[in-house]
């Protein structure tokens, strides 16, 4: 499956319980979002679930916008 914006910003929804126009490229997980340390660990354990694509647990500290998302995922997948 493509990683996409949109398929990252509904895994983000769901399992944040956000409203989808709250997430953009620039949104950051736990400023924006109010996200903790586990609901990360979830988004992670849900990315890897759904797109085949989670964050080490090493680089989930390194994580701070949806971009960040993003750009991790696809410098694993090249």
């Amino acid at each position: 499956m493509e990683i996409t914006f949109e398929n990252v910003r509904d895994i983000i929804v769901e399992t944040l319980s956000c409203d989808a126009e709250d997430v953009k490229l620039e949104t950051n997980l736990i400023e924006d979002l109010e996200a903790d340390s586990l609901e990360i660990v979830e988004l992670s354990m849900a990315l890897q679930e759904k797109l085949g694509a989670g964050i080490e647990d090493e680089d989930l500290e390194k994580i701070h916008t949806v971009q960040d998302i993003l750009d991790y995922i696809k410098s694993k997948q090249a």
